[in-house]
């Protein structure tokens, strides 16, 4: 059986609650981040659990876009690889994987707990993501090629890397990323938190020439911008075509770097036409429309991907991705509208 997508991430459960202003005074996060957890804040799982109605949402960015893309395709299409704990969160995301049409392929670590996400949603819709990684750290690079994993990285058109795997043991991602690269398939990389290019510049630096497609928001863009030097990190056709002409391992297809930017036009660049930037509205949703912005940029990329391994015009997979996030933004947390809603 051929899957045609193929992501890798930490497979997390989001662990959601509103009204958070007072845990992020408490915390000292900011309204709109994705954060690491540090010592400073270990004991914020336990007091959701203790004293904070939590809805326990599926997660994990990269897994957030297989179920995406999973959405819009046939059965049968996406796969995702993680790590996680022998634990009952691990048999929660099965669950749900199960019921969104994902084949998870997870590595279990016996004895460790699988990871978990604080979700705090503050002013109706701003959110604050504080990660605890566990067991999700601990992808090894033998699963790759182990003989459940390695035949679904065959026959897959489309390997997609969250930008969280470059934190830690990065040449896991980038190893991985070179094979499938000089195996003619397409890398696309979402560099997924403005932290990443930030504090994992150099192993972006490094993972860079093998990606086909770079997918970002725009704070990632600016974070990116001001850790390489660019003269004007706020414009966002700038920042695309300087990370679209980076250089590349192989000649085609040509860098297609994609910046969403929330409710504004999503940029778009082609290093074949690194001049020639494209700009695509997103249709304003009503304020009583917007339920959780929580993976939305996730929802995004999983929409422009079932699109593009289903071979649509690129302006196609733009919409689809905008379609997406949108259905994703009127759920509680990284869900979708079930029954199915046809949007490709």
């Amino acid at each position: 059986m051929s899957y045609s997508i193929f992501c890798v991430g930490h497979p997390l459960i989001d662990m959601q609650v509103r009204e958070a202003e007072d845990l992020l005074a408490k915390y000292k996060l900011n309204a709109n981040d994705a954060v690491l957890a540090g010592v400073e804040h270990e004991s914020i799982y336990e007091e959701l659990v203790r004293e904070r109605q939590v809805v326990y949402v599926a997660g994990g960015a990269a897994q957030n876009t297989a179920r995406g893309a999973a959405y819009v395709l046939p059965p049968n299409s996406v796969a995702f690889a993680g790590c996680v704990g022998d634990d009952d969160l691990a048999e929660q995301l099965r669950a749900v994987n199960r019921h969104d049409g994902v084949l998870d392929v997870y590595q279990v670590k016996k004895g460790q707990k699988t990871g978990a996400c604080a979700v705090l949603i503050s002013n109706g819709h701003h959110r604050s993501l504080v990660t605890t990684r566990r067991s999700s750290n601990d992808l090894d690079e033998e699963h790759f090629w182990s003989p459940t994993v390695a035949p679904l990285i065959s026959s897959a058109k489309v390997i997609y890397l969250e930008g969280f795997l470059l934190t830690y043991r990065p040449e896991v991602s980038i190893s991985l990323g070179k094979k499938v690269s000089e195996a003619g398939k397409i890398l696309v990389l979402n560099l997924s938190a403005p932290y990443i290019p930030r504090s994992y510049n150099t192993q972006i630096q490094e993972i860079a020439p093998y990606c086909d497609i770079i997918i970002s928001n725009e704070a990632e863009a600016e974070a990116w911008a001001a850790s390489n030097d660019h003269p004007n990190p706020t414009n966002m056709p700038s920042v695309a075509k300087a990370i679209a002409l980076l250089p590349k391992a192989n000649a085609t297809p040509p860098r297609i770097v994609i910046i969403t930017h929330g409710a504004h036009s999503t940029t778009l660049v082609s290093a074949d036409a690194p001049d020639t930037p494209k700009t695509y509205p997103v249709q304003p949703l009503k304020e009583e429309e917007i339920v959780d912005t929580n993976a939305a940029g996730d929802a995004f990329s999983g929409g422009f991907l079932g699109a593009y391994v289903s071979e649509k015009s690129i302006d196609v997979c733009i919409e689809t991705g905008h379609r997406l996030a949108a259905m994703c933004i009127g759920q509680e947390g990284p869900q979708f509208k079930w029954p199915k809603v046809k949007i490709l």
